[in-house]
């Protein structure tokens, strides 16, 4: 009997649906929204030079508003979307003149490594030893410190150079004995050692004193531990020299410089451009766009003509750059058009904060905004990442303004950025004979309603970069 397999019909169906292409356009959005703003002047200038349809407009934008004009009736009118003269409002970084010459030195001079490479080039040493110097400045750290030790270097080497530990160490000797002194260290003892091998006795007068400097490098090889722990008794206890010249070597080492590299390192964020500006208003305070940031774009009117109607095929080329140019400056209007609307929400969340100063820094989550404008937090995260607001209070990243919450006792929550601003106020009014430890600083912030972990305190506290209770008595024992 034979087996009669169905046979299976094959048939095809519509079924309608919705999903988001990840077109060209889109992903340039996408980009365009998350570059900062010397990467978004960046791109600009690259589409420029490919495109002869894009062109900047060179025509003078209207002023909206005068910055500097006192508060009319008219501040109940809408605030512009655009606000000229950013360079004469004080707090603006990184829009200067011409003339730069209150700059920092290090932000416009050399780097470490050119300050370093200048000095070895005034020596005398071989081929050979000036490469292993070259090498070694190379390992060394924003503080100057060599970032690896000698035996790891060694181990990088490639074998045919049949190079050894002796040579390396040869090396970091004359690397050492360059400006500025201390450079090249591996560790904070043999940093300060260093800076006390010929000390500059102008600078630290202390050291005119043979016994003082002694006792200082003796402190500095045997004893750092005990005085970094300010404990100035059990130092006593193991020097055996008079207290008089235990506080000279302990001030003339406090003179010294423990990350002599750190000149010549200036964060770039230090030196950002607003991307917006707040000014109050008597409607409260309203956001604008900084025209100085935002690059103004138009299509190339003799192109676009010459073009017209033409469909040629020889012509599509052009008619490619030409839809391009339109996505471009689409793009750019978009993206500013959204880094406003997130600014000036920010800014209604966060409207204590620019009538009271940090310590009104309210929590506030990527979530709170997304939801009020409709947008994704992936959306909100690219907006205000690079994204920088000139305040009353300087230049400030607009990912400043998030942070999570800290519970009080009214039941409300205070931010993290709120509970460093008390602990810096604290830290400041202390009696300086007797500094506030984290658990003082604990306590009080909880009489003002704060209540958090003493390991919190410490965490918010090293993140301000202020020293313990007994570094800072220490300190001011020497003033």
């Amino acid at each position: 009997m034979q087996n009669i397999v169905p046979m299976t019909r094959h048939a095809l169906e519509l079924r309608p649906g919705q999903h988001l292409a990840l077109t060209p356009q889109l992903q340039q959005s996408i980009r365009m929204l998350q570059l900062s703003t010397l990467a978004l002047e960046a791109e600009i200038s690259q589409a420029l030079d490919e495109n002869p349809l894009l062109e900047r407009d060179e025509e003078p934008a209207i002023e909206d508003i005068d910055p500097n004009r006192e508060e009319s009736a008219h501040d109940d009118d809408p605030a512009p979307e655009r606000e000229t003269g950013v360079d004469e409002m004080p707090g603006a970084k990184g829009v200067h003149s011409d003339d730069d010459s209150d700059m920092p030195e290090a932000a416009r001079g050399e780097t470490l490594r050119e300050h370093l490479l200048a000095q070895l080039a005034l020596t005398r040493a071989s081929r050979r030893d000036a490469a292993l110097v070259a090498l070694l400045i190379d390992e060394l750290d924003d503080n100057g410190y060599l970032g690896s030790p000698l035996e790891e270097i060694l181990s990088w080497l490639p074998a045919e150079i049949e190079a050894d530990v002796d040579e390396l160490r040869a090396a970091l000797r004359l690397l050492q004995s360059f400006d500025p002194p201390g450079i090249g260290a591996r560790d904070m003892a043999e940093c300060l050692a260093l800076q006390l091998r010929d000390p500059d006795l102008a600078a630290l007068p202390e050291a005119a004193d043979p016994a003082v400097l002694a006792w200082a490098r003796t402190i500095c090889a045997e004893h750092l531990q005990l005085l970094a722990a300010s404990n100035p008794a059990r130092l006593r206890e193991v020097l055996p020299c008079d207290d008089a010249t235990v506080r000279a070597a302990r001030a003339l080492i406090l003179k010294l410089d423990p990350r002599p590299g750190r000149r010549w390192t200036i964060p770039v964020a230090d030196y950002a451009i607003p991307d917006v500006i707040v000014r109050k208003t008597r409607k409260g305070w309203r956001v604008v766009l900084n025209s100085a940031a935002m690059p103004r774009l138009r299509i190339n009117g003799v192109y676009a003509q010459m073009l017209g109607n033409q469909r040629e095929a020889s012509h599509a080329a052009l008619h490619a750059q030409l839809q391009q140019a339109r996505w471009m400056i689409r793009n750019v209007e978009q993206r500013f058009d959204t880094i406003l609307r997130v600014a000036q929400a920010i800014v209604d969340h966060q409207a204590a904060f620019f009538s009271q100063g940090p310590s009104a820094m309210r929590p506030l989550i990527l979530k709170d905004i997304a939801g009020e404008l409709g947008l994704h937090e992936s959306t909100i995260s690219r907006a205000t990442t690079q994204k920088y607001m000139l305040t009353p209070f300087g230049t400030m990243e607009l990912k400043d303004f998030f942070g999570a919450g800290v519970a009080t006792e009214s039941g409300d929550a205070a931010s993290a950025t709120a509970v460093q601003a008390h602990i810096k106020r604290l830290v400041a009014e202390e009696n300086r004979a007797k500094p506030l430890s984290d658990n003082q600083l604990m306590l009080k912030l909880a009489e003002q309603g704060i209540v958090i972990a003493r390991r919190t305190v410490a965490k918010y506290r090293e993140a301000m970069r202020i020293a313990p209770a007994s570094v800072r008595k220490a300190q001011a024992s020497l003033r």
